[in-house]
């Protein structure tokens, strides 16, 4: 299988990247199928010839996570960067992440039940005739009055004071 990767050029402490098609089981730095092109990471600067590019990834060639992600950067391909370097989410990640997209898809269909509930009330309420608030009469009025009863009024015993000698 092809593979599309960087293989690292240019002086100690001062990579230089070019942009290679190989056999995916080779050396990168041995012969390649061709160079696509050159990348430096210090200014981010990249000569990369992208119909060859396109060519190669139409052939069936797979660029590296980290070749896909500077593709990516450079619009040459449209899809989510990867995750690139050997190391995966740990357990407690791969959960987190996890609860997040069920909680995420909770949201979703907790909102479009509540949307669809909000659209039936709306029907139900346009199918209903509006209803008309009528005044009470005076008999309803009479009825409802409050009995008033006669307070009593109770005189406290007063105390008296104790003079003291």
């Amino acid at each position: 299988m092809l593979s599309i990767r960087l293989s690292r050029t240019g002086k100690k402490k001062h990579p230089l990247y070019s942009l290679i098609v190989v056999e995916k089981s080779k050396d990168p730095w041995g012969d390649n199928v061709e160079k696509l092109g050159t990348y430096n990471p210090h200014t981010k600067a990249s000569e990369i010839k992208a119909e060859r590019v396109a060519f190669w990834i139409g052939k069936g060639a797979q660029p590296t996570p980290t070749v896909h992600n500077l593709l990516v950067n450079l619009g040459l391909i449209k899809a989510d960067k990867v995750r690139a370097g050997k190391t995966q989410p740990g357990k407690k990640r791969l959960a987190q992440i996890e609860s997040d997209k069920k909680a995420a898809e909770e949201a979703n269909v907790k909102a479009e039940a509540d949307a669809k509930a909000a659209e039936e009330a709306a029907k139900a309420a346009a199918e209903t005739p509006a209803e008309t608030i009528v005044a009470p009469t005076e008999e309803v009025a009479a009825d409802v009055a409050v009995e008033e009863k006669p307070v009593e009024v109770v005189e406290a015993p007063v105390a008296e004071e104790v003079k003291t000698e």
